[in-house]
């Protein structure tokens, strides 16, 4: 993985312009305020200068949000996951006594993002990077990529907000096209399989989770889980509630893949190279609806150090 993109650094390789057959692409897991460490670990990789050597940008809930701020004109907006305005307009815990979305995900896109902290959706929209947004189809409980469905900047809006939609904490499905989405980290929290369906040969996946975290994962589905799925669920069909319920058990799934990816084994070394950026074990403990500042600042900073180290090489080609 880092061997292509130093070779790549070297060429001064774009978008649109490449010769050696490979396609690489950026995978930014979410996990609601988590994202902020992937975050800080985007604006590392830009500021580094390594974002146009890469062919996608593929995003899970807050990790779709910052992929759109990293491929837009104003990839420094990154550090608005630091902003207490920022935490304050997305969590709302105070909701749960209104019975209104504790995410507020709508507020953000829709009225954060054009008029207070404005996002230039625009030249999200015209990047050279293709920008694939994940959701999950609230009828058949699966993955969808909605990049093909970009086309104005309303489209972008909504797909922004399908990704993080949270059952249960950010209210209703989000209505786009023929289609009900949920947040993307229903069927697929860490977004590298789709990169792989759509025939990457390289994948760097930003995650959010340290490692100590999924030291000792869990298999069946939490409690809490059972009750989104009995509660805010009840409604909807069979397989979304079997996709809900077995989302630990695909991401531990996803853990064992990608840590195998990391080690190189033989078994991988025809295949695809995935290599993943993760924040060291020692780093604060980040919960899905953090909004103190002080621990999101120093969230995203670690984020940041982490990718800096690893990609620092590449860079000084």
């Amino acid at each position: 993985m880092l061997a292509v993109l130093a070779r790549r650094a070297a060429e001064s390789s774009r978008p649109g312009e490449r010769s050696d057959g490979h396609r690489v692409a950026l995978a930014i897991e979410g996990g609601g305020m988590r994202g902020t460490v992937s975050a800080g670990m985007a604006l590392a990789l830009q500021q580094l200068g390594l974002l146009p050597l890469f062919d996608a940008v593929y995003g899970a809930s807050a990790g779709a949000i910052s992929g759109a701020w990293l491929l837009s004109s104003r990839p420094e907006g990154l550090r608005g996951w630091t902003d207490p305005a920022f935490a304050k307009a997305l969590i709302r815990r105070g909701n749960v006594l209104r019975a209104r979305p504790v995410v507020d995900v709508r507020t953000l896109i829709e009225t954060v993002y054009v008029r207070d902290f404005p996002l230039d959706f625009a030249s999200v929209l015209a990047a050279p990077i293709e920008f694939h947004p994940l959701a999950t189809d609230v009828l058949t409980g699966e993955a969808v990529d909605l990049h093909e469905a970009l086309t104005d900047e309303r489209a972008l809006r909504l797909a922004l907000r399908a990704s993080a939609a949270l059952p249960l904490l950010a209210g209703p499905p989000v209505a786009f096209g023929d289609r009900l989405l949920y947040d993307a980290g229903v069927a697929e929290s860490i977004p590298f399989r789709q990169a792989l369906k759509d025939g990457a040969t390289h994948v760097l996946v930003l995650r959010s989770r340290r490692l100590v975290d999924r030291a000792s994962p869990r298999t069946a589905p939490s409690w809490g889980a059972r009750l989104i799925t009995g509660v805010g669920l009840r409604r909807h069909t069979p397989a979304l509630r079997t996709a809900f319920l077995s989302r630990d058990a695909r991401l531990a799934d996803d853990d064992r893949l990608l840590a195998e990816h990391d080690l190189d084994g033989p078994s991988l070394s025809e295949g695809p190279a995935v290599l993943s950026i993760r924040p060291p074990d020692t780093s604060p403990a980040i919960s899905r609806l953090e909004s103190g500042a002080t621990l999101l600042r120093a969230a995203f900073e670690v984020g940041h150090a982490a990718a800096s180290a690893v990609l620092k090489g590449v860079a000084a080609h």
